[in-house]
């Protein structure tokens, strides 16, 4: 597979006018090394009013993602992100923004100091913007958003203040789509004073699910084999009370105790260090008793089960993130002698 590489773009558009006789016949040409049709028409977009299914599905070799490599002077720094399903915010024509879900890229961009060749801002920018139209891309947005979209960024964009992020408070961006029959993607640049700036780059995809249903035979193998069973029963919120599905739950560790009915549980509630520790150790007691009950309730002698609350006393992991703390907010099934 081919990867578009972006070379230089702008040496002799920069040159004086008194030149351009000569310059003419110097012009660099395309800024593809790879050979792509550079002369088929690229759509233009119509502000607020493209209909984005308008746009011709580009089928130029665009070679593996993200497709686009740094120019030539510059580089991405600090391991971009590349995250195998993720969700990128993108401004639209009209300037507001929509969430595209899939594969994404993000990184900034620097000078590369190891490089002779001298960049600035507006080579960096005409060098993306010619390479993703050329890729048969069309502009969706140029500009700053205003502050309705600003607050709607800062309240959903988790990624914020990560590498690859824009500062879209302060600067404006610019976004294109490159339509393909695999999954449209999305690029969207910070527009920089300098010669430095951030790149993100989300190609649609479906989330392919890879969580399981919580079985009897799965909490029953892991107790013979681990000693314990973590689960991840649903709460309602801030509170003891199951949901549906946190039911279900319940009703396959049952299963598990009626079919050994000398097996006897600790039944262990955990929560993530978010708020007072205080309340969080009594929620997660009151969220133990609650599957005890529960379990009682269908049946199961209460003499074989425990109930109890740690909090956050016992963390899995670190809770640094939210992925980390959603580890943490747990049940545990420990098998009692």
């Amino acid at each position: 597979m081919r990867r578009i590489f972006i070379t230089g773009l702008l040496a002799a558009s920069i040159l004086s006018s008194c030149n351009n006789a000569q310059q003419e016949s110097k012009q660099p040409t395309d800024t593809i090394v790879e050979t792509i049709d550079s002369t088929a028409s690229i759509p233009e977009t119509e502000g607020s009013t493209l209909d984005i299914n308008t746009i011709q599905i580009s089928t130029v070799d665009l070679g593996e993602f993200p497709f686009f490599t740094a120019p030539e002077g510059s580089k991405y720094i600090n391991s971009p992100k590349v995250k195998a399903f993720d969700v990128l915010y993108i401004a639209m024509p009209d300037g507001s923004l929509q969430a595209k879900e899939g594969k994404v890229f993000r990184s900034y961009i620097h000078p590369d100091q190891q490089s002779q060749v001298e960049i600035s801002n507006h080579y960096l920018n005409k060098s993306y913007e010619d390479a993703i139209l050329t890729a048969g891309g069309v502009k969706l947005f140029e500009g700053k958003l205003d502050a309705t979209q600003t607050k709607y960024y800062d309240d959903n964009a988790a990624y914020k203040g990560d590498d690859g992020s824009l500062d879209v408070y302060n600067n404006p961006i610019k976004s294109y789509i490159i339509r393909r029959a695999d999954g449209d993607i999305y690029i969207q640049m910070e527009v920089k004073s300098n010669e430095s700036g951030a790149i993100q780059i989300v190609q649609e995809k479906p989330l392919t699910q890879t969580i399981q249903k919580i079985t009897s035979s799965s909490i029953a193998k892991d107790i013979a084999e681990k000693g314990k069973a973590i689960l991840y029963i649903n709460f309602d919120t801030d509170k003891a009370s199951l949901k549906t599905d946190g039911q279900d739950v319940v009703a396959e560790i049952a299963k598990v105790l009626q079919g050994d009915a000398a097996l006897k549980l600790a039944v262990e509630g955990h929560t993530d260090n978010t708020g007072d520790a205080a309340h969080n150790k009594k929620l997660s007691e009151e969220r133990a008793n609650t599957v005890v009950s529960a379990l009682v309730k269908a049946g199961i002698d209460k003499s074989r089960l425990k109930a109890s609350g740690f909090g956050a006393e016992r963390p899995l992991v670190a809770n640094d993130s939210e992925a980390n703390k959603a580890k943490n907010r747990r049940v545990e099934l420990v098998k009692q002698k």
